[in-house]
């Protein structure tokens, strides 16, 4: 697409004018495999005290019945609902990641169309869609504001979050070429959220604020709320203030490539900063009988971005462990169980695990040498003996069988002891069919009926 109308316009017009038959069916696919993932992290982070807090909230504000509360059986307005169930997503932090995205896509996206879809009562099919075109313009914006944003100490699934949710709202919501932009505009002015809070309950209001604010930004547009027209490459714009350029071969690619094959899965319920050390580790004790007594040392190199996000040498609690990859590798090696039970302050603070954390170092080498999050891994034994590994946890993604196989296997080990594995099982059905969903209004209606 030509730029010479301003990158702003350019993607609104993208947002627009695309025609949803012209997105690859393999795409849909990948978005119901996506949202039968986001629905199982919502259900197992349904009762984090921070989701509680967020519900008192809600109740002191009060608001119109208009969009389920997923897991507790009540509605609130629409606003509200995607705020609490972002939060609720990403509150375990077992949620997916996006490279280009710089952060985690579907916690920012899925809670607003789904609030929307169910108020508005839009079909299965027009959810879909919004939300793999809200993926897309997220990941040409998160493209253009490259790892300079996040290394800033920006945190993308906040800041790109919003502009994402806008996007796909305007989308749901039938908005015109020029509220599209406005939507754009009120997003991006909004555009906040820093690293620092990472391992406390901001991080995944990071995400519950991003779909809200892109929610009321387009709902806001479609009453012709105005804002600037050049959010994104204006004078004292996004990316001239929170850092970016234009990349033009991301651009290029609207309505080419929609990049829902690079959404990346978690299947350990850590920072995904954690992940490639993890499964170097694990495939070590696997494929070469590492005996976790028998190590000496433990050395791991990975990238300054992981080590920023995933660094914490001496974590006190469960929440602060998944921030940690000492701690994670250690208990991949300790224990195996790298699921929510491991993410314990009890699992944190247990003396048996503080000695194998002290025998890891972490050296940070150029984003250069190694890309995103991989990680090199060395170990070596009192015998003598050197193991050693690597593995790039965002570029290794499985194809969609594959995906699709290991999503239903942990939908049904976090949904299960919720719902019940009968109701878990009738409720996947229908996700893996949601483009044959008339009303979204009826499946959110029966989803607050089990919870009730």
């Amino acid at each position: 697409m030509e730029t010479n109308q301003g990158l702003t316009r350019t993607i609104a017009r993208f947002i627009t004018q695309v025609e949803p038959s012209s997105i690859p069916l393999e795409c849909y696919e990948q978005a119901k495999v996506a949202f039968l993932d986001w629905f199982a992290v919502s259900m197992a982070g349904k009762d984090e005290p921070l989701v509680l807090k967020l519900i008192h909230y809600k109740d002191l504000m009060g608001g119109h019945a208009q969009a389920t509360i997923l897991g507790h059986g009540q509605k609130t307005n629409a606003s509200q609902a995607a705020l609490i169930n972002g939060a609720m997503s990403h509150a375990l932090d077992y949620d997916d990641t996006m490279a280009q995205f710089q952060g985690h896509p579907s916690v920012t996206l899925f809670p607003a169309l789904l609030a929307l879809s169910e108020w508005k009562e839009r079909s299965g099919s027009a959810f879909l869609s919004a939300y793999i075109i809200g993926l897309k313009a997220g990941a040409v914006i998160g493209a253009c504001a490259g790892l300079k944003h996040y290394g800033a100490g920006w945190h993308g699934t906040s800041t790109i979050g919003r502009l994402a949710s806008a996007s796909g709202c305007a989308r749901l919501l039938g908005l015109t070429e020029q509220q599209t932009v406005y939507a754009l505009g009120i997003a991006g002015t909004q555009a906040a959220g820093l690293k620092r809070v990472f391992g406390t309950m901001c991080k995944p209001y990071h995400a519950g604020k991003a779909s809200q604010v892109g929610l009321e930004s387009a709902l806001l547009a479609g009453d012709e709320f105005t804002s600037a027209e050049d959010i994104l490459e204006g004078q004292d714009g996004f990316f001239q203030l929170l850092k970016g350029r234009i990349n033009q071969k991301a651009v290029d690619s609207l309505g080419k490539t929609w990049d829902t094959d690079k959404l990346a899965q978690k299947y350990h319920a850590s920072c995904h900063g954690t992940h490639s050390a993890i499964e170097v580790v694990l495939n070590m004790v696997k494929k070469d009988n590492l005996d976790v007594h028998a190590i000496k040392s433990i050395n791991i190199q990975t990238t300054r971005t992981a080590i920023n996000i995933a660094g914490k040498k001496t974590p006190k609690t469960g929440l602060e462990g998944k921030f940690s990859i000492y701690y994670c590798v250690a208990n991949a090696l300790l224990r195996g169980d790298t699921g929510m039970q491991a993410f314990t302050d009890e699992k944190v603070n247990d003396p048996e695990i503080k000695p194998l954390m002290e025998k890891i170092s972490i050296t940070a080498v150029p984003d250069s040498s190694l890309l995103g999050l991989a990680a090199k891994v060395e170990v070596e034994t009192h015998s003598g003996k050197v193991l050693q590994g690597f593995n790039d946890i965002l570029n290794e993604i499985p194809e969609l069988q594959t995906k699709r196989k290991k999503v239903q296997i942990k939908y049904m080990d976090l949904c299960g002891p919720v719902l019940g594995r009968k109701q878990a099982e009738e409720l996947m059905t229908a996700f893996l069919t949601l483009d044959d969903r008339k009303n979204m209004k009826d499946l959110m209606e029966g989803i607050q009926a089990i919870n009730s």
